[in-house]
């Protein structure tokens, strides 16, 4: 795969040469000479179909987990969340020890393994929340919680410069990726400073279905906002935001 150079910027096919652009630029390629009717049927190919079924799969679960959490994450997401997602819920249906080739699927995966998953990769909440917490998933209740003690914001939250204010946020839900549906529930505090007095302790709880039979995720982030004149605006249009998946109970 080639980068392209020069002042022109070149999209389409052209002399069998297929070029687009992509996040790292515009790049070129040779245009291949696999017909896709022989893709899906000649027998040498089996591998092919088998891998392509399995990532299309991966694809929709992904953009159902997105849709899941959409009110959040449109606030603290880069540009490569979709195919950072795409891998990691790979590695999901790859877990699957079960299903047979190309049948692998994430309710026979191990969902578990898109705990810490951050949804902004230039502000991973590790990095930016220091003040502990402990998040619960009881899937007889149907209750998902998270527990933060009291913490001073100055020394436990890494603050980009600019920025007065910050909100936490979370959310709570359940997927159904066999039937493409799902239950979410979200919130967020007020407008809190950033400042050196001491917070109050924060009890989040989401009241989900009780004993779901489906995976049960646990989100949380952190917003950053500027005061100008008794008006809040978000910083930098949510670049030092951070959300991540903190717990998953799969089935």
């Amino acid at each position: 795969m080639a980068q392209q150079k020069g002042i022109l910027k070149i999209k389409g096919t052209m002399n069998d040469m297929t070029f687009y652009k992509t996040a790292d630029g515009y790049l070129v390629k040779e245009k291949s000479e696999i017909s896709k009717e022989k893709i899906s049927n000649d027998p040498a190919f089996v591998r092919t179909r088998e891998n392509n079924s399995e990532f299309g799969r991966a694809g929709k679960a992904s953009k159902l987990l997105l849709n899941a959490i959409r009110v959040p994450v449109q606030n603290a997401r880069d540009g490569r969340v979709f195919s950072r997602l795409m891998k990691e819920m790979m590695r999901v249906i790859k877990a699957d020890a079960t299903s047979t080739r190309g049948l692998r699927n994430v309710i026979d995966g191990e969902t578990e393994l898109l705990r810490d998953f951050d949804f902004n990769a230039t502000a991973k909440l590790a990095a930016t929340l220091y003040a502990p917490f402990t998040a619960l998933i009881d899937r007889v209740t149907g209750v998902l919680s998270i527990d933060l003690p009291v913490y001073y914001p100055l020394s436990m939250i890494a603050a980009p410069a600019g920025s007065t204010h910050y909100k936490i946020n979370s959310s709570g839900c359940v997927i159904d990726f066999t039937r493409e549906v799902y239950t979410t529930v979200d919130f967020e505090t007020t407008y809190l400073p950033i400042d050196g007095v001491l917070t109050a302790a924060l009890n989040i709880t989401h009241q989900l279905p009780a004993n779901s039979t489906d995976p049960l995720f646990l989100f949380l982030g952190i917003q950053f906002f500027q005061q100008v004149n008794g008006a809040q605006y978000a910083l930098r249009n949510g670049a030092f935001n951070a959300l991540n998946i903190v717990l998953v109970e799969g089935v």
